[in-house]
C-alpha cells in the first residue's frame, strides 16, 4: 500500500504493509536513525515522535494510521530555532542524556511548551510521563524546561520574563 502523510514538513509517500509500524518506516524507508526501536511495546520512549501536534511511541502506530497526518522527528525538529532552545536549556541545567532518552525529553518538551507557555512543575513532570529515564533527575528536568522557557522568550521577545 501506498502512504501519504508530512514527514517533518515535507509531503511524502511511502511504499509499505499495512501493519508495519512507524518506527520502520521512518528507519528503512527515510533512513531517520534519530526514531530508534527498543523495546518495542510503547514503555521506553525511544521511538518518540511528534504525531500530529502530540508526541507518540513510533513502535505502537501502524502504517494505515499514518496517513495524511503529520509527523516530527528529532532530525526535523533538531532544524528549528525551537530545538536550540531547548539544547541550550539541556546544556545549562546539566542535563546529559544516555542517548536512551534524549529524543523523548527534546520533543516532550516541544510539545509541553507548544501547549501551556507557563507550566506548573507537576505539568512539567507529567509532560515526561511516557518516557522511561534513569539518567536525569526530576529537579534538573523542571529547571531545564524552565530555563527553555526564558531562552524561547528571550528570542522571540528580545527580553526575558
Amino acid at each position: 500500500m501506498t502512504i501519504g502523510f508530512i514527514l517533518n514538513g515535507e509531503d511524502v509517500t511511502a511504499d509499505t504493509d499495512a501493519a508495519s509500524r512507524l518506527v520502520d518506516i521512518l528507519r528503512n524507508t527515510f533512513a531517520l536513525s534519530g526514531t530508534k526501536a527498543s523495546c518495542c511495546s510503547g514503555n521506553c520512549g525511544v521511538c518518540s515522535v511528534i504525531f500530529n501536534g502530540y508526541v507518540a511511541k513510533a513502535c505502537l502506530i501502524p502504517a494505515f494510521k499514518i496517513s495524511e497526518r503529520e509527523i516530527i522527528t528529532i532530525e526535523g525538529f533538531s532544524q528549528t530555532d525551537e530545538y536550540q532552545d531547548i539544547i541550550r536549556a539541556f546544556t545549562e541545567a546539566e542535563i546529559e542524556s544516555c542517548g536512551f532518552c534524549g529524543t523523548g525529553k527534546i520533543l516532550a518538551t516541544e510539545v509541553l511548551l507548544s501547549r501551556n507557555h507557563r507550566p506548573s512543575r507537576e505539568e512539567i513532570l507529567a509532560g515526561f510521563n511516557g518516557i522511561r529515564c534513569r539518567c536525569t533527575d526530576p529537579d534538573r528536568l523542571v529547571h531545564m524546561v524552565m530555563t527553555a522557557i526564558e531562552y524561547r522568550r528571550q528570542r522571540i521577545y528580545g527580553r526575558s520574563s
